[in-house]
C-alpha cells in the first residue's frame, strides 16, 4: 500500500516537473493524472492496492480542496470586484460537466442495454 502512495505521489512530481519545464498552463497534478491513466490503460487494469489507496482519497477529497477555498476567501475583494468571470467559469464548468457525464451515462446505459439483449437472445436459443 506504501507503493500506491509512492507511485501516486511520482506521477504528481512528474507532472509538475513537465509543467515547470515545458511552461504548459496547465496544473501539473493533471499531467500526472493523465500519465497515470495512460500508465493503467496500458497495463489494462488497476492494482487492488492502488485502487484502495485512491478510492481513500476520493472519498477524503473535500479535504484536499479546503485549501482552495480558504484562498479564494482571502482573496474575497477581488472576487468581489471580478464576480462576473468567476460566474462565468462556474456556470459554464457546470454546464460542461453536465454534457459531459448524460452523454457518458447515455453511452454506457447503451452499451449495457445491448449486453443485457445479447445475453437475453442467447438464453431464448438455448
Amino acid at each position: 500500500m506504501a507503493l500506491s502512495v509512492v507511485v501516486l505521489v511520482v506521477f504528481q512530481l512528474v507532472g509538475d516537473f513537465l509543467v515547470r519545464a515545458l511552461g504548459l498552463p496547465v496544473p501539473g497534478s493533471l499531467i500526472g493524472l493523465v500519465g497515470l491513466t495512460l500508465c493503467l490503460l496500458a497495463l489494462g487494469r488497476v492494482p487492488a492496492a492502488l485502487g484502495k489507496v485512491s478510492g481513500g482519497l476520493l472519498r477524503n477529497m473535500m479535504l484536499m480542496l479546503a485549501p482552495a477555498v480558504v484562498g479564494l476567501i482571502d482573496n474575497f475583494g477581488r472576487v468581489r470586484e471580478e464576480w462576473l468571470p468567476f460566474l462565468v467559469a462556474g456556470v459554464a464548468g457546470a454546464v460542461i460537466t453536465l454534457g459531459v457525464t448524460a452523454v457518458l451515462l447515455q453511452h454506457l446505459l447503451h452499451r449495457q442495454s445491448g449486453q443485457v439483449g445479447d445475453e437475453s437472445a442467447e438464453e431464448g436459443k438455448a
